[in-house]
């Protein structure tokens, strides 16, 4: 089993951007799609992108089409988000996941396909 480290958060102001960052060990980070989940207070964990091996495939929840931008480096094993046009209702803690593919372009939504976490990082959107 991997280790997943997540990094990059912070507070924001409702507009600004943050950029996360997740480093893999222990695994070979091209046989794994990937995923960013987020949990807000008094929330259930929920999807917010997803990238294929090849980086050739990627989803987005609706929420955050056209904001966020979910990207990787296989040769240094790192996953990022970019996240620009922040709102209030961004605010969460943000995890990386992964998950094995036998399945090069194949991206995932649902939380139980993923069977590696990240301790997550916070990320805060506040005047």
């Amino acid at each position: 089993q991997g280790q997943l480290v997540e990094s990059g958060g912070g507070l924001v102001q409702p507009g600004g951007s943050l950029r996360l960052s997740c480093v893999a060990s222990g695994r070979t980070s091209n046989n794994y799609s990937m995923g960013w989940f987020r949990q807000a207070p008094g929330k259930e964990r929920e999807f917010v992108a997803s990238i294929s091996r090849n980086g050739g495939g990627t989803d987005y929840t609706d929420s955050v089409k056209g904001r966020f931008s979910i990207s990787r480096d296989n040769a240094k094993s790192t996953l990022f988000l970019q996240m620009n046009s922040l709102k209030p209702e961004d605010t969460a803690v943000y995890y990386c996941a992964a998950a094995a593919s036998s399945y090069p372009t194949a991206t995932y939504r649902v939380r139980s396909r993923y069977r590696d976490w990240g301790q997550g990082t916070q990320v805060t959107v506040s005047s």
